[in-house]
């Protein structure tokens, strides 16, 4: 029993530890996917804009960084990170980034879709289902 109750705490330990990654690759990718020159040049924005949006890329410049703002909650990132492109942008020009990189859904809900779409995890449902089928209320 000690054995099983040692081998939970680890999965359950490294699954944490594996969600909190996928948040912060995530993080990268809205940073990396984007041709932010691009951005800054299509919507004409001014050097001050185009000089806090490089700075927001930079925040965070590695995961210790990233994990420290946002351990207790990984989700928090993108209503910040667009939140703070939004107030650097204003309205109408975040709305005309948003249109063009985001097809005109909301970033916040792109990634947070991606998160309930993971098919790498789909399966374990299935397998947690049939184990407290088998077993009762999972319980020896």
């Amino acid at each position: 029993m000690k054995k099983l109750i040692a081998a939970i705490m680890l999965i359950g330990t490294f699954s944490l530890s594996n969600a909190q990654t996928d948040y912060y690759n995530d993080y990268r990718r809205s940073i990396t996917d984007v041709n932010w020159q691009s951005v800054v040049s299509d919507l004409v924005l001014s050097s001050n804009q185009a000089n806090q949006i490089y700075a927001l890329n930079d925040r965070y410049r590695d995961y210790d960084t990233w994990d420290r703002a946002y351990t207790n909650n990984p989700d928090r990132w993108r209503t910040d990170r667009y939140g703070e492109l939004e107030r650097i942008m204003g309205r109408e020009k975040y709305m005309k980034f948003r249109n063009k990189y985001y097809k005109g859904q909301n970033p916040v809900a792109v990634y947070n879709r991606n998160k309930n779409n993971d098919k790498r995890y789909k399966h374990m449902d299935k397998k947690m289902k049939m184990h407290k089928g088998k077993h009762g209320n999972g319980h020896h």
